[in-house]
């Protein structure tokens, strides 16, 4: 488990990271959340892999895991396509 947390935590903070990098309007045009949502989304799940490793708030740091990595899966592949100008 704790190597999973060591793992997580890049992870996590390569998501806000991305995502507070990129255009606001990037976001809408790939038909996805504002980027004030995802950077609250991808901030509060880096803030749980950073905090979190062991006891009874294991759930919230899966949860935290799954949403760096729904953005870095999902949203960033369109937010990229789109700032490249890249026809979909």
């Amino acid at each position: 488990m704790t190597a999973l947390w060591i793992a997580g935590i890049p992870v996590g903070v390569y998501a806000f990271g991305h995502a507070l990098m990129q255009r606001a309007d990037a976001f809408t045009a790939a038909d996805k959340q504002s980027k004030p949502i995802w950077l609250g989304i991808t901030g509060a799940g880096a803030l749980v892999l950073i905090l979190m490793v062991r006891g009874p708030m294991t759930i919230i740091w899966i949860a935290g895991l799954v949403a760096a990595l729904v953005y870095i899966v999902d949203v960033r592949p369109r937010v990229t396509e789109v700032q490249k100008g890249s026809s979909w």
